[in-house]
C-alpha cells in the first residue's frame, strides 16, 4: 500500500482482508487509498481532530447543565445575526428543484437503483444507513468515484444487469457525524474523525470531476448541535477547495436540523455556512431521538408510543414551521422529512393505507411551504412528486416567506402527549433487536414491518424503552414498565427471531438490554456496536 511512506499515518483492515489481498475491496482500496488522497485525509485530521474533540466536550457541558435544570433558549450574543437581513450564496441549478429526494447506503445496487429512479437527488449515505465496515466504506467510495464518472454498473447473482440511465438525480453524500470516528485510519496516533474520512476522500477523488461535468461536490451534513460546529465545517470547506485550487463555495451542504439544540441555532447554523449552505432539512426521526436523549432526566418529557409522535404535533410541528421560516428568509431551500415507508407486496390493502399515510404526510409538507422531501424507497418517488407537482409548480417555495408564523422556545419543547402501551414497547424491542443484528452483520439499512429502519428510527426505540424505565411509564394496561418487565419481552423476543435468523442475535440482544437497562444514557447506540464490529474484524496494521 502506498500509505506506508507517509509518516504517522497507518490504516487497519480486517485480518481476512490483510491475508486475502486479491478481493474486490483490495481492489477498491488501491483506487481510493492513493498517497496524495491520503496525505490530504491525514492533513483534515492534523488541522481539525483537536476543535473536534473540543465541540464534542462542549456538548457533553450542554448535557449536564440540562440535567441541571437549565432552559433552553435562543442564544443572546448572536441575536444581531437572527435579527440581520443577510441571505445565502446563490445556489447552483442542480439544486434548484429538490422536489423528491431519496436516501439510502452507498452499496453499488442502492447507488443505480437510486440515481434511476426519478427522484431529483439521491443522498448517498454514509452515517445512519450505512454499517461503517472496513469493507463497506471502502466499496462505498469506488462506488460513488465509479458513479460519478458514469461507469458504475453491476451483474448480480441471478444475472441482471444494472447501469445509469441518460438522465439520473443529482448526487449528494451523507458523511458520518462529529461524534464518530474511523478506527480503520490512524493519524499520530489518534483515529481520524469519521466525517472527515468520508468528506475528504470523497472530495479529493470527485470534486474537480463534478464541476467538469457541470455540478459539484454536495453534502449533508448530519447530527449537529450548534452554530459552532457548523463553522467547523465552514473552516473544513474552505480549507478544502483550498488546496485543490477550487473557488470558495464550489462546495454546498445541506444542514439536517436534527437535534434539538440546533432548533435554536437554525439561523445561526446557515449563517456560518452561508457560502456553501443549500439549505436545511427536518431530520424527524433523529429529532425525536435528540428530544428524548437532552430530556433524559425529564418525567415531564416522557414520550408516547412512536407511532403517535407526529409531524403535526408539539414539539415537531414548532419546529418544521421555524424551519421553514427560517429557511425562506435566507433564500434558503426547507427540506421535509423522510417517509420510511416501503411496499407491502402481500397485503394490497394494508400497502394502500401506508401509501395513504404518505400522501397525507408530504400534502402536509408542501402545503406548510416544504420546498422538498425525503422517500427511503424508489416506489414512492412518484407518490412523492405527484403532491409537490400539484402544488409546487415552481421549481421550490422560496418567495414565500411565512412572516406571520412566531415559534417560541416553549413551543420547541412542548412534549407529544399520548399513552404507552405493550404493543408500542413488544414493537421497540423487536425492531431494536433487529436492526441491531443486522448492523453487526455488516448492514446499516433494514426493511422491518414495511418501514425502512436506520440508525435513526432504531435510536428511538431504544431510547423509548430507557426512557419509560427511567421514569417507570404506566402503560395504558396499567403495567409499570420496569426493567423485569423489558427483559421479559426481550427474552421472548429473541426466542421468536431465533427460528429465523440467529446470526449476531444473541450479541444484538445482549447489546439491546444494556443500552435500555443502563443507570446512565448511551449517547449512540452506534458507539457500543462499532466497537463490537472493530472487535469482530480482528484488525491488523496493513
Amino acid at each position: 500500500m502506498p500509505t506506508r511512506s507517509i509518516a504517522g499515518v497507518q490504516f487497519f483492515a480486517p485480518a481476512a482482508y490483510v491475508a486475502s489481498r486479491n478481493d474486490a475491496v483490495h481492489s477498491a482500496a488501491e483506487t481510493i487509498l492513493t498517497t496524495d488522497a491520503v496525505r490530504f485525509v491525514a492533513d483534515l485530521a492534523r488541522r481539525y481532530t483537536p476543535r473536534v474533540t473540543q465541540l464534542l466536550e462542549a456538548r457533553n457541558d450542554r448535557q449536564r447543565e440540562i440535567d441541571a435544570g437549565a432552559k433552553f433558549d435562543f442564544l443572546k450574543d448572536t441575536a444581531h445575526i437572527r435579527d440581520g437581513k443577510w441571505h445565502i450564496a446563490h445556489v447552483p441549478d442542480d439544486l434548484q428543484d429538490r422536489r423528491v429526494e431519496i436516501t439510502g447506503p452507498v452499496d453499488r445496487k442502492m447507488i443505480i437503483n437510486a440515481l434511476n429512479s426519478g427522484a431529483n437527488v439521491f443522498m448517498a449515505d454514509f452515517e445512519d444507513s450505512t454499517c461503517p465496515t472496513w469493507d463497506n466504506t471502502i466499496t462505498g467510495q469506488l462506488n460513488l468515484f465509479d458513479a460519478v464518472r458514469r461507469k458504475i454498473h453491476l451483474v448480480a447473482e441471478n444475472g441482471k444487469e444494472y447501469s445509469l440511465n441518460d438522465n439520473v438525480a443529482t448526487l449528494m453524500v451523507r458523511p458520518r457525524g462529529w461524534h464518530l470516528v474511523d478506527k480503520h485510519m490512524v493519524v499520530d496516533g489518534e483515529p481520524v474523525p469519521a466525517g472527515l474520512f468520508d468528506f475528504g476522500f470523497y472530495f479529493f477523488h470527485n470534486a474537480a470531476e463534478l464541476k467538469k461535468r457541470g455540478a459539484g461536490p454536495y453534502f449533508y451534513l448530519p447530527k449537529m448541535e450548534s452554530h459552532l460546529e457548523a463553522r467547523l465545517w465552514n473552516d473544513v470547506f474552505v480549507h478544502a477547495q483550498e488546496k485543490l485550487s477550487l473557488p470558495k463555495g464550489t462546495i454546498k451542504a445541506t444542514v439536517l436540523i436534527e437535534t434539538l439544540p440546533a432548533a435554536f441555532e437554525m439561523d445561526e447554523i446557515l449563517y456560518e455556512l452561508r457560502e456553501h449552505s443549500a439549505g436545511l432539512n427536518c431530520g424527524r426521526w433523529d429529532y425525536i431521538f435528540s428530544f428524548i436523549k437532552k430530556f433524559q432526566n425529564s418525567s415531564r418529557a416522557v414520550l408516547p408510543d412512536r407511532g403517535q409522535i407526529t409531524m403535526d404535533k408539539a414539539f415537531l410541528h414548532a419546529y418544521t414551521q421555524l424551519l421553514i421560516k427560517t429557511c425562506h428568509r435566507r433564500n434558503a431551500h426547507a427540506m421535509g422529512g423522510m417517509a420510511a415507508q416501503i411496499p407491502i407486496k402481500n397485503d394490497p390493502l394494508a400497502n394502500d393505507l401506508a401509501l395513504e399515510r404518505v400522501r397525507a404526510d408530504k400534502l402536509r409538507e408542501v402545503k406548510e411551504g416544504c420546498d422538498g422531501t425525503w422517500v427511503a424507497h424508489p416506489a414512492l418517488v412518484a407518490i412523492a412528486r405527484k403532491i409537490f407537482d400539484e402544488h409546487m409548480p415552481s421549481k421550490n417555495q422560496i418567495n414565500q416567506k411565512h412572516d406571520d408564523v412566531h415559534v417560541t422556545a416553549e413551543q420547541l419543547v412542548k412534549p407529544t402527549v399520548g399513552t404507552q402501551s405493550e404493543d408500542g414497547l413488544r414493537h421497540n424491542i423487536s425492531v431494536g433487536i433487529q436492526y441491531l443484528q443486522a448492523w453487526l452483520g455488516g448492514s446499516g439499512c433494514v426493511p422491518l414491518y414495511h418501514l425502512m429502519e436506520d440508525a435513526a428510527t432504531a435510536e428511538i426505540s431504544r431510547a423509548q424503552v430507557w426512557q419509560w424505565i427511567r421514569h417507570r411509564a404506566t402503560l395504558d394496561s396499567g403495567r409499570l414498565v420496569t426493567r423485569e418487565l423489558v427483559g421479559s419481552i426481550l427474552n421472548h423476543e429473541l426466542a421468536r427471531l431465533s427460528s429465523l435468523n440467529s446470526e449476531h442475535l444473541a450479541d444484538a440482544g445482549e447489546l439491546f438490554r444494556r443500552l435500555c437497562i443502563s443507570d446512565s444514557f448511551e449517547q449512540f447506540l452506534t458507539l457500543p456496536a462499532y466497537e463490537k464490529i472493530i472487535a469482530d474484524e480482528k484488525l491488523q496494521p496493513l
